[in-house]
């Protein structure tokens, strides 16, 4: 018997039942909040958009502290039995048979235990190092998607009907325009197939809007035979009480641009997130399940499928893990495995000058970013604490450099690992200085061109780079320029933005300090021309497209739009694919 006077198969049973409760409290929460974006959408509310995806990031480990905190009252020492939880584990699997998220709850489950107990406890005994239940045709009363019947019902009709199965309040400006342009542009994109109508051609679309910044996206496939179209329609608000298609934006490399790792994620409301994610990597293939989990809001879950593949990873394959390629950063200390397409970062423990800040402060940059709208143009991070990996898979170098400079952070433990107390994960780019490196005019205009797209989108939605040094930029598999060095971010309305004042006398201009002052939060734009176009090559592309960055005008501008509550469009494909509108 327990101190409780309950037996261990009745405290374990407990246990179990209260963690799941806990889960299940968080999901209705999350939810709640998901199913608020139609309303806000509609009501042109991009604030409280804005509001709600940053509460929803921060909801997880509240109702994971929530959790631990209600076991600890309930049941004090008894928890402390460990022989207890290899019962409860079970016993949370059985309660998992009919649930509608059990790999989420599986991930919860993970996050309470591990807030409770040493890291010397997570193995596959006590939690989920691998998932136990299948999250394979999970039925609910809501369908994962709808399927149409074009040769039966004609395209048209078909197109009209997957606008109306939206259910909207807000009517359409002109449907019978929209349904007309997505026709032709389907058309358009059945060209280079046969364009036959087999009779196996359907329609495929995910039965739940996805939501982000200020569009609403229609997702799904066309099915003609073998042919596979994945689509994804995105829907906006006029501002005058109607409804436009903006475009069709059909094929798995449009998709794939669409869902990202450096956009923010979108509000999507249905109560099997593994069967969207199953849907989706139909869709895109080459799209793992970390990546779609994240992209949908489910970021903990995206870690949790991100963990599991790295460990399997290192299993079957050798080589060893070495610094990142570019230059090394004087706050954190980067390193990659080759065979894996990511990096890790670690905060070191001393900052070279000028740097002059603390950890605490870097951390905050980085939740910083966590929690604000990335527009496409930072990249996105999994944040994981004591990371255990085989010091025999570091290289002597990256070993070296690791004890040296980020010492508070490193141990290592009997079994031959290196614990990493705190790290960052992103996706491995190509850093922006390398890829200028060997580029020819043509593809360096490109590069440049992207770059200070990044630039611009980033202040549109309240962001300073703080250090504009190409380094700090990388260039993804789809050829964007995206932002990745968090340790100087800053909102852009912290920021003032100044002239340089004439020089008082000539001999100003070759002194050795500036002749004005220059305040903590200072911006002078002009000084980028001559830190970043030493290049005569970069500066004849940076001048052709972005000019304006060097003007005040155009930072104080942005910066006004923000204060007045104007959020600026940014969309996650090009300008030009987008329908006229009149």
């Amino acid at each position: 018997m327990s101190s409780l006077g309950l037996s261990s198969s009745a405290l374990a049973e407990t246990i179990a039942e209260t963690v799941l409760e806990g889960f299940n409290k968080h999901f209705r929460i999350f939810q709640k909040i998901t199913a608020g974006a139609m309303g806000r959408y509609e009501t042109e509310d991009w604030m409280a958009e804005r509001d709600a995806s940053r509460k929803r990031i921060l909801f997880y480990d509240k109702r994971a502290d929530e959790a631990v905190e209600t076991l600890r009252e309930i049941f004090g020492p008894a928890l402390n039995e460990m022989t207890i939880w290899k019962q409860v584990k079970v016993l949370y699997i059985m309660l998992l048979h009919d649930h509608k998220q059990p790999e989420l709850a599986e991930t919860f489950y993970n996050t309470v235990f591990c807030r409770m107990f040493d890291r010397t406890y997570f193995n596959n005994e006590f939690i989920f190092v691998r998932s136990a239940v299948s999250t394979e045709y999970i039925e609910s009363d809501r369908p994962a998607y709808h399927v149409y019947y074009p040769a039966k019902l004609g395209l048209r009709t078909t197109i009209r009907r997957v606008l109306k199965s939206c259910h909207f309040t807000l009517p359409f400006e002109d449907m019978q325009r929209d349904v007309h342009r997505i026709t032709r542009a389907l058309s358009e994109g059945f060209r280079e197939r046969p364009r036959k109508a087999h009779l196996n051609f359907q329609i495929h679309v995910i039965n739940a809007i996805f939501f982000r910044n200020k569009a609403a996206y229609v997702v799904g496939k066309a099915i003609n035979e073998y042919d596979i179209f994945p689509f994804a329609v995105p829907i906006l608000n006029n501002g005058d009480g109607a409804l436009y298609v903006d475009t069709l934006l059909l094929g798995e490399n449009a998709l794939n641009q669409l869902f990202d790792f450096s956009y923010v994620y979108f509000m999507v409301e249905h109560p099997v997130p593994s069967a969207i994610v199953h849907f989706l990597q139909g869709l895109m293939p080459t799209r793992t399940k970390e990546d779609l989990y994240s992209a949908i809001g489910y970021h903990k879950q995206g870690k949790t499928d991100f963990y599991r593949d790295f460990l399997h990873h290192l299993t079957y394959s050798d080589d060893e893990l070495i610094a990142a390629p570019g230059i090394p950063g004087m706050v954190m200390a980067v390193f990659t495995l080759p065979s894996y397409p990511y990096v890790f970062k670690v905060i070191r423990d001393r900052f070279a000058p000028p740097k002059e800040m603390s950890r605490k402060e870097v951390e905050g940059k980085y939740q910083l970013v966590k929690e604000h709208d990335r527009v496409g143009r930072m990249a996105d991070m999994m944040e994981y604490s004591y990371v255990a990996l085989p010091k025999s898979r570091f290289s002597v170098e990256l070993l070296e450099e690791l004890l040296d400079t980020c010492e508070s952070s490193i141990s290592c433990d009997s079994l031959g690992n290196l614990i990493i107390k705190h790290v960052y994960i992103e996706r491995r780019m190509i850093p922006l200085n390398i890829e200028l490196e060997d580029a020819d005019q043509e593809r360096i205009d490109g590069l440049i061109r992207g770059y200070g797209e990044a630039i611009k989108e980033l202040a549109a939605a309240n962001i300073f780079a703080g250090d504009l040094l190409f380094k700090n930029f990388g260039v993804t598999p789809l050829g964007r320029v995206v932002f990745y060095d968090y340790d100087e971010v800053v909102y852009l309305t912290d920021c003032h933005f100044r002239k340089i004042p004439p020089p008082r006398f000539p001999e100003d201009e070759l002194a050795s300090e500036p002749w004005y002052s220059v305040g903590a939060n200072d911006i002078f734009p002009e000084e980028f021309a001559s830190f970043l176009l030493g290049d005569p090559r970069i500066r004849k592309a940076f001048l052709k497209y972005h000019r304006d960055l060097l003007e005040v005008d155009f930072w104080i501008d942005k910066q006004e739009k923000i204060r007045k509550g104007i959020l600026e469009d940014v969309f996650p494909y090009p300008q030009s694919v987008r329908f006229t509108r009149p």
